[in-house]
């Protein structure tokens, strides 16, 4: 399979359903894993749909870690020195579009912009009824700014957009806004989970991100490996060296990975690079 005869210089872990348990907690196994490849100066890169400041404490401090993909690949970033290698960003011209749009159907939005996490109110009292599960309410209600219109908010900040989020209670719907969303041709739709649609300007994947961050790092896209599990993980496994389904992926992602790991509660992470990257 590609990436086996290579030798692993950086792993891009997503972190929900990949790396971090059910319970949002990150293994000891896991957790002794990455320490080994960070000794072994392997780069360990979070590889995730959230903002930087919305990724666990434990992540952000973790010893050895100075590189991280943030909002899908909006994002690439040197967390050690605050610097951003590259971005790909929605206008907030495009944003405000989008925020338009979402009220054609009965979804929750919300915006990332500058680091920051916009809501409403209103939404946060009710997320139940647009389909987001109990395992990810705690960490929405903990990273969003509350503000009183999101819209509102953007058009006063007047900055590019990392993404937009819609949330949906019902798939009819979702599909629906999806096709308006394809229509206008100028973003990037992916889902973390199954009733969610994330949007991103073009070229911020998690996929093209990884590619990037290599040729920033003067590896080879063949010395990569990534691992995940949701929609968004798609282009990081098609474009990783190695692509790494977790257990309990989605059936398309399994299909378009080189090896499908344990699920995420089982330490899938750890076991696949102590197999194939520290052959332990």
């Amino acid at each position: 399979m590609k990436g086996k005869e290579m030798e692993i210089k950086l792993i891009a872990l997503d972190l929900d359903g990949t790396l971090l348990d059910s319970q949002k907690k990150l293994s000891d196994r896991n957790r002794a894993v990455l320490e080994e490849c960070v000794r072994r100066g392997i780069y360990v890169v979070p590889c995730t749909g959230r903002i930087w400041g919305g990724v666990p404490e434990f992540i952000r401090e973790f010893p050895g870690i100075r590189y991280a993909i943030t909002t899908n690949g909006a994002v690439v970033e040197d967390v050690q020195e605050h610097k951003i290698i590259d971005e790909r960003k929605l206008t907030c011209k495009q944003a405000l579009e989008i925020l338009e749009l979402a009220h054609q159907f009965h979804t929750m939005y919300d915006a990332y912009v500058d680091g920051q996490a916009f809501a409403e109110e209103r939404f946060m009292r009710d997320l139940d009824s647009f389909g987001i599960p109990a395992t990810l309410q705690g960490m929405i209600r903990a990273t969003r700014q509350i503000v009183p219109d999101v819209a509102e908010k953007v058009r006063q900040l007047n900055l590019p957009a990392e993404k937009l989020n819609y949330f949906f209670g019902d798939s009819e719907e979702r599909l629906r806004a999806k096709k308006a969303l394809e229509a206008r041709g100028d973003v990037v739709i992916s889902s973390s989970f199954r009733l969610n649609l994330e949007i991103n300007a073009l070229g911020a994947t998690k996929g093209n991100a990884i590619w990037r961050l290599a040729d920033y790092l003067g590896l080879k896209p063949e010395q990569t490996m990534g691992f995940g599990d949701g929609g968004n993980d798609l282009t990081m496994m098609k474009m990783a060296g190695v692509g790494v389904a977790m257990g309990n992926a989605e059936e398309e992602i399994k299909e378009a990975s080189n090896y499908v790991t344990a699920s995420n509660d089982e330490d899938g992470v750890a076991w696949t690079i102590e197999k194939l990257v520290l052959k332990k």
